[in-house]
């Protein structure tokens, strides 16, 4: 009888030393909305740094680093909308500085002037449509419904994987993405509490050739856009400035649409 007890609770453990994917309650929705884009009053910085590399081969082609910055404006009590932009460079390996051109090819660095991402709460899932581009290149993708929440510890783990397959101008675009945002409630500094790890398989960088690579990059939230990397800050000021700050309302982003 002991032992049949004691691999009771065994089994107990290891069901409950796994962290499974949860509903999407209200609370949960809440506590979503609270990591990945604040509290609405001032913008969120996500500061991000990793690495390119090559696959299969695993060569390193180089580093990355970027922000994305974003504000929510609520239009219910259970729809809010995101309304944000990104820019992320490509860097040399030693020295650090943003990458010009790569074998004498030029280089051009990620850099989106405005991301629109419709949150809503329903049915305890987590519903959402992401709008970018501009003029005959506008597109709203959704609704998406892959967005997971697990419970870990005092925390919570939000991931977030997309498949896409998506028809441009340029050709059809394929990737796999996954982001997996990170919770701590208990940490006192912003960095600590809260944390994203994103991952990318797709194609090569246009400069980088032909074939496919891994994108593996790094994320705490920053307080204040002044608590970015030195060397991405003097990036922004003198060839980016626009993205200097999220965007400001609605109709910033309908001017960027047209």
């Amino acid at each position: 009888m002991k032992l049949f007890f004691t691999c009771i609770l065994a089994l107990l453990f290891i069901k409950n030393s796994y962290a499974q994917n949860i509903a999407f309650t209200k609370n949960v929705f809440n506590t979503w909305l609270d990591t990945r884009v604040g509290n609405g009053l001032t913008p969120t910085y996500w500061y991000c740094y990793g690495e390119v590399y090559s696959y299969p081969e695993g060569k390193i082609i180089a580093k990355m680093e970027g922000v994305d910055m974003a504000r929510f404006i609520k239009i219910t009590a259970d729809s809010v909308v995101q309304i944000s932009r990104k820019i992320f460079i490509y860097t040399d390996l030693i020295t650090g500085q943003a990458l010009e051109t790569y074998n004498g090819i030029a280089v051009q660095h990620i850099q989106y002037p405005y991301q629109q991402i419709s949150y809503v709460h329903k049915n305890n899932k987590l519903v959402t449509w992401v709008t970018q581009g501009a003029g005959t290149r506008l597109q709203t993708i959704g609704p998406g419904t892959k967005t997971f929440a697990r419970k870990q510890g005092n925390g919570y783990i939000f991931s977030a994987p997309l498949f896409l397959n998506i028809v441009t101008p340029k050709g059809t675009y394929e990737a796999y993405e996954n982001y997996d945002f990170v919770t701590s409630p208990k940490e006192k500094k912003m960095a600590d509490k809260y944390k994203l790890y994103w991952n990318r398989f797709g194609d090569l960088p246009p400069f980088a050739g032909l074939g496919k690579s891994i994108i593996q990059l790094v994320c705490n939230r920053v307080p204040t856009w002044s608590d970015l990397s030195q060397p991405l800050k003097k990036y922004i000021t003198e060839k980016a400035p626009l993205w200097k700050d999220a965007p400001l309302n609605l109709a910033e982003i309908e001017s960027l649409q047209k």
